[in-house]
């Protein structure tokens, strides 16, 4: 519940993971499948109405701390596996919405943090775009500001997005990190063209160009957006919203069995029973990852490694999970526009992060000389 200012009432974990549980009940079979590319505002003002947004705050801002301690980081995995059930495009965006709050907890300086507080609480929704377009984005002081030119390309929720956290380069060559308005309509840009799934996100382009910015905006200092273990463990919440999506197709693939009166059949059983696996292998990894990222005292290389085995397990088992899935429904999961079929096009789409490979070897590399830190998880 929220009071009048936006403030949460009762700052009660418990109470939050409860609302969190009934929003999901209430929407997950109130209506049919959006239209893929139609952004989820509904759903998404329904995690506003729950004080879901201000709930990522810190104590002192009114929220519940959800990142910044392990309880909370609990919390924020519901949080996120819920959206990313409910739709993957709107787990996307706020995954990056939480990135933006995660990073000036980490990196802003007090004023900055009661700002960004001030402005979440009036419910805008943030972004964070890294991904230079052409040109790539800059950064030159001027006067008493800053001016910025150049392009950011796949920025998710263009459309929906009031303020974005994004990289900049400046005259000698280093990257920093800035919060920038994005509600002129005119800058807004096509993408990289019709994506198969994740259509929902809006993925487009923003063109910073000429935009001034105060000192005020610039958080951080050189190179901390890169700066690890935070980097790499951050991608523990994009498997959350991943997660979520698997939750849908097992749910979807259930319903579908009972419905064609097919349950029972010894072999739609035994895929079945696979799926469940994979969705509670994925589970298991996801909480790993969610201990090792908020671990104080875990040596940071651990850290990264723990998070990126993490990151590739959902991704194996997110992929087998669909493959489980068309087998098991035939040609009717390639329907286009029906529920289990959007929802595997979206979570395809979804999964291809950055460098699995990498971030797969870089972890065997690192705990083919160390033992699993056991101690600290």
């Amino acid at each position: 519940m929220l009071a009048s200012d936006g403030k949460i009432v009762k700052n009660d974990l418990s109470t939050f993971q409860t609302d969190l549980k009934n929003l999901l009940d209430r929407w997950k079979y109130a209506s049919p499948m959006p239209a893929e590319n139609v952004f989820p505002t509904d759903i998404l003002n329904a995690f506003r109405e729950i004080g879901a947004l201000n709930a990522l705050l810190s104590h002192e801002e009114g929220g519940l701390n959800l990142c910044r301690s392990l309880e909370g980081g609990f919390a924020l995995l519901t949080l996120l596996r819920r959206a990313g059930y409910l739709n993957l495009s709107l787990g996307r965006c706020l995954e990056g919405h939480v990135n933006v709050v995660r990073l000036i907890e980490l990196y802003g300086t007090s004023e900055q943090r009661h700002e960004f507080a001030q402005r979440l609480r009036s419910g805008i929704l943030a972004g964070i775009w890294v991904t230079d377009g052409v040109p790539p984005v800059t950064i030159k002081q001027e006067n008493r500001g800053y001016r910025l030119a150049g392009i950011k390309g796949f920025a998710s929720g263009v459309t929906q997005v009031k303020l974005a956290l994004i990289t900049a380069i400046t005259p000698q060559g280093h990257s920093i990190m800035v919060l920038a308005p994005t509600t002129e309509f005119g800058r807004r840009q096509s993408g990289p063209g019709k994506l198969m799934g994740m259509q929902a996100s809006g993925t487009g382009a923003y063109d910073f160009t000429d935009i001034v910015i105060s000192s005020d905006c610039i958080l951080g200092s050189v190179g901390d957006y890169l700066r690890q273990p935070e980097f790499s463990a951050g991608a523990w919440r994009g498997s959350a919203v991943a997660l979520g999506g698997m939750d849908r197709l097992v749910d979807l693939l259930r319903q579908e069995l009972l419905d064609r009166e097919r349950a029972n059949n010894p072999h739609q059983l035994y895929r079945l029973g696979e799926a469940l696996i994979l969705q509670k292998t994925a589970s298991m990894w996801v909480q790993e990852a969610v201990k090792a990222a908020y671990a104080a005292k875990m040596k940071p290389a651990d850290v990264i490694a723990t998070v990126n085995l993490a990151r590739l397990a959902v991704e194996r088992a997110a992929l087998e999970l669909i493959t489980l899935v068309q087998r098991s429904l035939g040609v009717s999961a390639f329907v286009r526009g029906r529920a289990v079929e959007l929802v595997m096009r979206d979570l395809m789409t979804y999964l291809r992060q950055p460098a699995p490979d990498e971030a797969l070897t870089e972890a065997a590399a690192w705990f083919v000389n160390h033992d699993w830190p056991k101690g600290e998880l």
